[in-house]
Formats: structure tokens, sequence, C-alpha cells
């Protein structure tokens, strides 16, 4: 009975893995056809044009024919997203005044001219369509990487399910060249894992019991039991998945506004093209041909092709660009901000720092050993998951010590925490917890020593007076100096914003290259400090990792969290990620933002040169048709190509 119950369950697994692929097929095939099919068709009407110039040698009726094909093949897709644009929004777009004009050059007879603007401006568009595509692979290619099934390990026995099943504490089996189904922790086995998609480290990193591991992250040669820690939607290879989709949707506020500007600017061309229609056949005496030619050339040489296409490829290729490095924006307008920034002001624990202090000095009173005093510090907090916290249960253990958990555990935030343990009232925390006035002399002078050495330092205190002292220090990170000196060659400022005490955040500021310091800050006055800052440099990104940062990181131009040790709530509030933690590459980040700003800003001026250009000489020489088209669609390619430099390098 069980047997049969297990395999009517493998069973219905593996109906569920075909369906899946079945899906996964029609999906791939639906993605080929978005991919190409604009391409195709631009081709297959140009391939009908050639054949209709051709047959109206032989059959001028044939010949309409198949410009007419040629213009239902090639204006098809832009006919519909103008349409789209008209019915839902009642507007007109670029779209629907590339159709007008062709469909007013063939009815005065310009079949040829017609079919070849409705060629180009197709081709054009599968360009950007492309471009769009290809910006949009680096950072999207990440959702195939996504598990759909883990093995996992119940009993002894083995059993195939979706990711959408596992909770939290299931073991799962990962076999070796299998990708890791959900976030956990290795309880056996050792293998070394592949966590470019996730970090952007190259080298695969070696993993044993203990070790934490990432959803979508490629398993070496050896197996792991791994115990999930995360459900399937709470994943950091699912809250990457997320942001992409944020990136892509989101749009800068200069491509918000070209998209208005296009709006008004189409409604102005249609009324300025019946005018032209209108009104030159009783000024200047033209025929109503003349004048409805060089009123469809104005309508396509005025048309703002090129200048839609500035903004939005060349942020998708500088997205694209920064996601390979392990850079992620949530969309281009974070790109857009981060070329603007002035200042660039860090948390100092975890950001600049390894955040992994470690206990270095043990200083008892009230008669208290040194270690009864870290037994004591060890109970209290190890109900807390405080980075200081978990330091000192880690000494507590290294030393053998037992301790008991304590009551009525509360933290103190900013300050520390405080609980009731062995019928007394007991706070661990910073000095300035205290007050001045507990602050003996004798005190006060270890507090100053430890303080100036760099040290973090946290008072014990029990019901009765201070019981000892807990020095602790944290590393530098090896990047951080390299960070903050390339930022300085930007011409960019640098700050640090820590609740940390001033002795220790100036030490590490100074190891670091930091002369601008903030220190003991609680996170409303981290606030505080990123708008006055803002007041003083106008554009200011603030970078950090944990929730107390996520207020600074909402207030600042730009929040940048970290990606592997960052909190959920500042991954949720950052603008810009950073996937392997690397802040060695802000700066290259804010110099690729420059560069994406100078690059649309040469796409924008280019383009309205273009058609201020082609209007000119339309009325003062008059061009045909076909050179209209050329000299329009071809600077529309041109910016496209421009953008599709910030793929490179």
């Amino acid at each position: 009975m069980k047997t049969s119950s297990i395999g009517s369950a493998e069973g219905l697994v593996k109906d569920q893995i075909h369906s899946t692929n079945a899906s996964t097929d029609k999906k791939k095939i639906f993605e080929w056809i978005k991919k190409f099919g604009e391409g195709i068709a631009a081709l297959a009407s140009g391939v009908l044009i050639i054949l209709a110039w051709e047959l109206g040698h032989v059959s001028h009726a044939w010949s309409v024919v198949i410009y007419f094909l040629s213009f239902a093949v090639g204006g098809f897709v832009k006919a519909k997203e103008g349409l789209h644009t008209l019915i839902t929004e009642r507007d007109l777009d670029v779209n629907l005044l590339m159709i007008v004009a062709a469909i007013g050059a063939a009815s005065i007879g310009y079949w040829t001219e017609g079919a070849m603007l409705i060629f180009i401006f197709s081709l054009s568009g599968a360009l950007e369509s492309y471009t769009m595509e290809r910006s949009h692979r680096d950072i999207s290619s990440l959702m195939d990487l996504k598990p759909e099934t883990a093995t996992r390990y119940q009993d002894g026995l083995e059993s195939i399910v979706s990711i959408e099943q596992l909770e939290v504490g299931d073991i799962v089996l990962v076999k070796p060249g299998e990708r890791i189904p959900a976030d956990g922790t290795v309880k056996e086995g050792t293998s070394a894992v592949n966590q470019a998609s996730i970090t952007g480290e190259s080298i695969p990193i070696d993993k044993v019991a203990g070790d934490d591991v990432f959803a979508g992250t490629l398993n070496g040669q050896g197996a792991l039991f791994i115990e999930v820690t995360e459900p399937s939607e709470s994943t950091l290879f699912s809250k990457i998945i997320r942001l992409v989709q944020e990136a892509q949707s989101e749009k800068p506020a200069s491509q918000m506004f070209i998209e208005r500007f296009e709006r008004i600017y189409a409604r102005s061309i249609i009324m300025a093209t019946l005018l032209l229609i209108a009104v030159p056949p009783f000024l200047f005496d033209w025929t109503w041909k003349q004048t409805l030619y060089k009123a469809m050339v104005f309508l396509v040489v005025a048309s703002p092709c090129a200048l839609v296409a500035s903004i939005m490829p060349a942020m998708l290729s500088a997205i694209s660009n920064s996601a390979r490095k392990g850079l992620l924006f949530k969309g281009g307008a974070h790109l857009e901000n981060l070329a603007r920034i002035k200042l660039v002001a860090f948390d100092k624990t975890g950001t600049l720092t390894n955040g992994r202090p470690l206990v270095t000095d043990l200083v008892a009173f009230q008669g208290y050993k040194a270690t009864e005093m870290l037994q004591a510090a060890a109970s209290i907090e190890s109900l807390s998951e405080h980075p200081i916290a978990r330091s000192i249960v880690q000494k507590a253990t290294e030393q053998g010590l037992s301790f008991e958990r304590p009551t009525d555990f509360q933290a103190l935030t900013g300050w520390g925490v405080q609980a009731e343990w062995m019928g007394q009232t007991w706070k661990i925390g910073k000095p300035t917890l205290l007050g001045h006035d507990m602050l003996t002399e004798e005190l006060q002078s270890v507090v100053d020593r430890l303080e100036h050495q760099g040290k973090t330092v946290t008072i014990i205190h029990n019901s009765e007076d201070v019981v000892g002292v807990i020095a602790l220090q944290d590393s530098i990170r090896t990047q951080a100096k390299q960070a903050i000196a390339e930022l300085k060659n930007l011409g960019i400022e640098v700050a640090m914003l820590t609740g940390d005490q001033n002795g220790t955040a100036r030490s590490i500021a100074q190891d670091a290259g930091i002369s601008l310091v903030y220190s003991e800050l609680l996170p409303e006055d981290k606030v505080s400090c990123m708008k006055d800052l803002k007041r003083n440099y106008g554009h200011v990104a603030m970078v950090g990792d944990g929730v107390n940062d996520t207020p600074a990181l909402a207030a600042a131009t730009v929040g940048i969290a970290m990606g592997v040790s960052g909190s959920d709530a500042a991954l949720e509030t950052a603008d810009l990620v950073l996937m392997n933690d690397g802040i060695e590459n802000i700066a290259a980040a804010i110099a690729l933002g420059k560069r994406t700003n100078s690059i649309v800003k040469q796409n924008i001026i280019f383009s309205v040169s273009v058609i201020a250009c082609l209007i000119a000489l339309n009325f003062i020489s008059g061009i045909s048709l076909p050179l209209g088209v050329v000299g329009h669609e071809g600077s529309t390619i041109l910016v496209i190509l421009n953008g599709l430099r910030l793929l490179r390098g």
C-alpha cells in the first residue's frame, strides 16, 4: 500500500515535470518568434519590394498588389502598436505617423517610396527590439537558472518534489552537477559550488558542513545534504528575479519626459502636415500632387523616431553591462541618478568592515573574574542576533563556558539589550547607555584607552553597578581602501555614517582613507545626517547592509545595498544591489552612469539636429521621399547602435 502510494506520487511528479517541459518548449517557441519575428517580417517586406519593382515593368496591377503585401507584412506590428495607442489612450505616436505617411505616399502613386518607408521603419524597429532583448539577456537569463524540482531526503528515502513544496527545516540532497534548489545550510558533505549566478564570483567556493548556500547556484563534484532555511519565495535568487522585473519595467525620468513629449509632438506634426496639404497650393501655386508629396516627406522627416530611441536602448545596455559585474540596478532612473552623485556615504559594520568583530579584551570589575563576566554577557546576548552579541557568545563557547538563557529580554534600539538573569536586571551596550554620571574615572580611562585603539567597547551592567567591559574589533574589508581611492579619483567625496563609538569609527575611517565621519548615530540620526549631506552636496548615495541602514538608504538619492550580507529590508529599499558585496565596483557604476548620460545626450542632440536639417532641406531645396526615409530612419539606427556601445567594457 505504501509502495503504491509512493509510486503514484512519483508518477504524478513525472507528469508535472512532463507538463512543465511541454510548457517550456512552447515558451521557447514564443520567445523565438518574439525575438526574430519582427526582423523576418522586415526582411520579407524588403524582398516583396524588389519583386514588386521588377513586376512593375510587366504588370502595374500585380506590382501594386505585391507592394500592398509589402505594406501589410512590414507595417503590421507598427500599425498594431499605433492603433492600440490611438484606441486605448486616444493619442498619437510615432508608429501611426509612419503608417499614415506611407499610406499618403501610396495614395498619390508613390508605392515604391511608401513601401521603402515601411521597410526601413520596420527594420529599425526590429533592430531596436533586438537591442532591448540583447540588453535584457544578461539579467533575465537568471530565470533559466531557477530550479523547478528538488530531491527531498526524509526518513532515509528520496523523493522528487517541486521547490514550492519545500519547507524550512527540510533536508534536500543535491547531487554533483545539480543546481541547489533552496537557500540553506550544508549539514553533510563537501563540494565546490559555483556561485557566479548570485555573487558574480567566477571561482567556485568550497562548501563544508555549516556553510550557507544559495538557490540557483551550481553544485560541483560532491554530494551535499542541505537544510532549507528559506521558503522558495524568500530565497536570495527569488529576490534577484524580483529586482530584475523591476529593472525591466521602470523608466528613467528623461525617458518618461520624451514619451510625453512624443505624444504632444505627434499631434503637432499631424496638424502641421494638414496645414502643409491645405495652404501651399493657394500661396505658392503648387499642384496638389506636389503639395501632398512634400507634406508626406515632412511627415516622415519630422517624426521623432530617433529621439524616442535615444534613451532606453542605452539605459538597458548599461544595466545589462553592470549586471555582468554583479551590480543590479532596479531601473534606469537610478543609473541616471547615480551619474549625478557628489558624495557616497558608507555604513561601517558589514559594509566597510567584514562585520565579524572579534573579542579582544575582557576587563572585569566588582570582584568578578573575566570568565564570570563573559559568562554573564554571553548568557544575556544568547538571544540577540547582533554581530557583537554573536561574537561574545562565540568567545564564551570557545572557552567552554556554559550559559543559561535570560528572561524578559528586550532590545534597546541603538543602545544595546536588557534582560533578567540570575535574579538581577542586566544591561549590555554602549558606554553612553549608562550616562556620564555612572562612568567612574577608572571605567572612563579603560573605555578611552580601548576606543583609542579603534575597538568597539561594550559595557556590562547588573542591578548594582558595572560588572565589566568587553572590547571587540572588526577588520576592514580588503576592497575598502581601493573603493574609496577610486571614488576620490572621480572627484566624489566619501563619508562614514555609523552607530559605533567615535573612537572606533575614526580609527576605521582613518585606515580606509575617509575624513568625513559621523558616529554614534541612531537610525533616525542617519536619516537627519543624510538630509544634511543632500543639502550640502546635492545628490548623495548611501551604502549599507542592515535593517538600521534602511531609513538612510530610502532617504539617499541612490540607496546601495550589500547583496550577500544585506538584510531583506535593505535589499527591498535599495536602488542598486551589489550582488557580490563588491564595494570596489561602486566607482565603476558611477562612471558607467556618467558615460550613459553622455551617450544619451549625444543621441538626443544628434537626432534633433537630423530632424531640423531634413525639415529645412525639404522646404529650401526639396528632398525625395526615399532620401528622407533613409536620413530619418538611418539616424534612428545610428542612435540605437550608439547605445549598444554601453554593452562593452
